[in-house]
């Protein structure tokens, strides 16, 4: 059983992005905009402001309260969005559930959105002509190029369909030519699909969702979910049953998690190179 390290492979990348921003004296900003307060959210918030630290790259957080009334809310972001030293910016979800992502996420312009989530950027990486990847998509694809797995034929399961996770990832997995089946919360006996996985990949945020029972000896477990349990950071998966039929499985935390925060500065250096 191999564990695939995103931490390692997540530091990596970042000493490569600090010696070409050292190199080509850019001077980049990562703005944050922080709605709802969230302990994953402040967990990773936190990540990346140390991801930018280390690498050279400013780094703002802007909070606002969840009262906020939307009209405000809006012209805030739009000034956020025009400041001319925020190189990237970044609507740290879940918001609150009377505000739509949607509206919020398609206030940030293209060349700004490290995060992939307006209608703009969306649309360019559907059509293959966005110039960066959505950092899930950067993430799992750069995790299983470094330990030399394919999925081209293989039968892959991807748990959850949501615009952070699921969405994005099963495009891609699409495009590699995977066999591709997607569960969702009204997917009735989740088993019978992930037995038969050569690939299981879960972005829900429930821990314990997958246990050793559910999948078969030789799979391959990609692990892009989170929450917080006692200050605790879980996956979706019981790695302790998993991990004993797992050929490949990523751990959480130090898998998915901080190679994703890597593909969000990476995509940032790159949409202002």
């Amino acid at each position: 059983m191999r564990i695939l390290d995103g931490k390692k492979l997540a530091e990596k990348i970042l000493e490569k992005i600090q010696r070409e921003i050292k190199k080509s004296r850019l001077k980049l900003r990562l703005a944050v905009i922080q709605i709802e307060e969230n302990k994953v959210s402040e967990i990773f918030i936190k990540q990346k402001q140390k991801a930018c630290q280390k690498v050279g790259i400013d780094f703002i957080l802007y909070k606002f309260k969840k009262t906020i009334s939307l009209n405000k809310l809006k012209g805030e972001i739009k000034n956020i969005v025009t400041n001319p030293r925020n190189s990237g910016i970044i609507i740290q979800l879940p918001l609150p559930k009377n505000i739509r992502p949607e509206e919020i996420a398609s206030l940030i312009l293209s060349k700004k959105d490290v995060d992939v989530l307006s209608a703009e950027s969306l649309g360019k990486f559907y059509q293959g002509t966005l110039p960066i990847l959505p950092p899930i998509v950067c993430a799992v694809s750069h995790l299983l190029k470094e330990y030399k797995i394919n999925i081209k034929g293989k039968n892959v399961v991807l748990i959850g369909s949501g615009r952070l996770v699921g969405q994005p990832l099963s495009l891609w997995i699409l495009r590699e030519k995977g066999t591709l089946t997607i569960i969702n919360e009204f997917t009735k006996n989740i088993s019978s699909f992930t037995k038969k996985a050569d690939v299981v990949i879960s972005g829900v945020g429930k821990p314990n969702l997958i246990h050793g029972k559910m999948v078969k000896k030789g799979v391959v477990i990609i692990d892009c979910g989170t929450s917080s349990q006692r200050g605790k950071l879980l996956g979706d998966v019981d790695f302790k049953s998993v991990s004993k039929k797992a050929n490949s499985i990523t751990p959480v935390p130090g898998g998915v998690g901080p190679l994703t925060v890597a593909c969000l500065i990476e995509n940032l250096v790159k949409l202002n190179t």
